[in-house]
């Protein structure tokens, strides 16, 4: 029996190569991964995938336009719908750090697309990687058009749902949470009465305009820089090509994509992945402060506040028996500090547009799409197992509100700030409630004690005479 070989020599314009024996990609593509052995990360699939999508769909524009053959047109479709669908993601092993311009991805995916495309012709006509599969593009538009489509496609099907249902689960705690009192806090330090179910519908804001912040940039990524070719000109592409390529991949893809009115800023620079990175962040910093309140909420369960608890997951230590810790948390706070280092990058990389090309697009898109699947899976877990079976700590949120100093703050439209203030003081001094000092050092009946120092009043806009501060 002959053993199979375990490489075949191709070649390119800068000669031959050895190339694994079965891979569908071809001497440029093993160039690069002998080229780039960085990191050992490939671009992300959800690229690779988009990078299908788009292939797919400039070979069926191509033969609309009738530069390619129906035959040869249709095993080009049916070969680039397979990456599309992830069944190649082993044939994409380039590194992230590579070329600037992806250049080495794109050819990856036409090797891959032309070979697979020539076996399922049988080999008549031979697919050309560069002049069939590429036809009418250069990495230069090819690579940040992916970038663009895989970014808002990501963001339409994975981030913002999860973002939706993340808002609608801490809605659904606002709601629960509305009869309970609590003490509130400012500078981490005791403040007037809010009502748990405050909080959490000021958390469920938060995530709400970070849907709105994330939906705001897909205009951007919806503009797509094909059809700039080499250096924005156009040089070597049908007048019609990118326009209908946009129209398609929008009819398919659920999103409003366009060719980019202007391909010199689509291809010089990455201004709306900067942006759309910025919205990422701004999500990020609402994710942790929104986690870390609930951490801080959590704490105890008999030496910290303990005004709510989550729910027990996992054990919480090795050495310490029957401890739990706040970990979904802990998971979601991880994740915000990662997109924002990602975006520290991508930020960098925006700046990276000298002339007519920017040269930091792989890494840009595989921050970019991290950033993404990261706050969505950290938004659905957060939801999920940590919020979901939340509960509040009634008894201790009342008890918190009864012995803060800061319950003589209502008093002040009543008996001035500086008499309130030394009320306040003596609270704290001597451990006794506000409510109790105020019968002794004013002249205030009980009524009128009871219903300035009614929690829930206190809760809500209102003053009956005189005034105050607070901070």
């Amino acid at each position: 029996m002959t053993p199979t070989p375990e490489y075949r020599i191709e070649k390119d314009s800068l000669g031959e190569m050895k190339v694994p024996a079965q891979a569908l990609y071809g001497p440029q593509t093993q160039r690069a991964v002998e080229n780039f052995p960085i990191s050992g990360e490939p671009l992300p699939k959800a690229f690779v995938h988009a990078l299908g999508f788009l292939k797919m769909v400039a070979a069926r524009v191509n033969q609309d336009l009738g530069l390619l053959p129906p035959r040869l047109s249709g095993a080009i479709q049916r070969a680039a719908s397979e990456v599309a669908e992830g069944r190649w993601d082993g044939e994409f092993p380039i590194d992230v750090f590579q070329t600037g311009s992806g250049t080495s991805t794109n050819m990856n995916a036409n090797e891959v697309i032309a070979r697979r495309a020539t076996a399922i012709l049988d080999g008549d006509p031979q697919v050309h990687p560069n002049d069939h599969v590429n036809l009418g593009q250069s990495s230069n538009d090819v690579i940040p058009t992916v970038l663009h489509l895989s970014a808002a496609i990501e963001i339409k099907n994975d981030l913002l749902p999860a973002l939706r249902r993340l808002a609608e689960a801490l809605e659904r705690k606002a709601h629960a949470f509305d009869h309970v009192i609590k003490s509130g806090r400012t500078h981490l330090m005791d403040a007037t009465p809010i009502r748990l179910g405050q909080e959490f519908s000021g958390y469920a804001s938060q995530v709400r305009h970070g849907v709105a912040r994330v939906e705001a940039v897909l205009p951007d990524l919806c503009e797509l820089a094909l059809g700039g070719t080499a250096v924005g000109t156009g040089l070597n592409t049908h007048p019609e090509f990118a326009r209908r390529v946009a129209a398609e991949l929008a009819r398919h893809g659920g999103l409003p994509f366009v060719e980019a009115p202007n391909h010199f800023e689509a291809q010089g620079a990455q201004d709306g992945a900067a942006w759309a990175s910025g919205a990422l962040n701004t999500v990020a910093a609402s994710l942790i402060k929104i986690a870390n309140d609930v951490r801080l909420m959590n704490s105890g369960p008999r030496c910290g506040l303990a005004e709510i608890t989550l729910p027990a997951i996992q054990p919480g230590s090795s050495i310490m028996p029957g401890k739990v810790n706040p970990v979904i948390c802990e998971a979601v706070i991880q994740v915000g500090a990662q997109v924002m280092g990602n975006h520290v990058a991508v930020t960098v990389g925006a700046q990276w547009g000298q002339l007519d090309l920017n040269t930091m697009l792989p890494m840009m898109a595989r921050n970019l799409l991290e950033s993404i699947r990261l706050l969505a899976a950290a938004s659905r877990v957060f939801a999920d197992k940590a919020l979901a079976d939340l509960v509040a700590n009634e008894e201790t949120c009342r008890g918190y509100v009864e012995i803060s100093p800061s319950m003589a703050t209502a008093l002040n439209p009543l008996i001035g700030y500086d008499q309130a203030a030394e009320i306040a003081k003596r609270s704290f001094q001597e451990r006794r409630p506000v409510r109790e000092l105020a019968r002794e050092m004013t002249s205030l009946t009980a009524a009128e004690i009871e219903r300035a120092l009614d929690p829930r009043r206190q809760t809500e806009p209102g003053l009956d005479k005189g005034g105050g501060a607070g901070g």
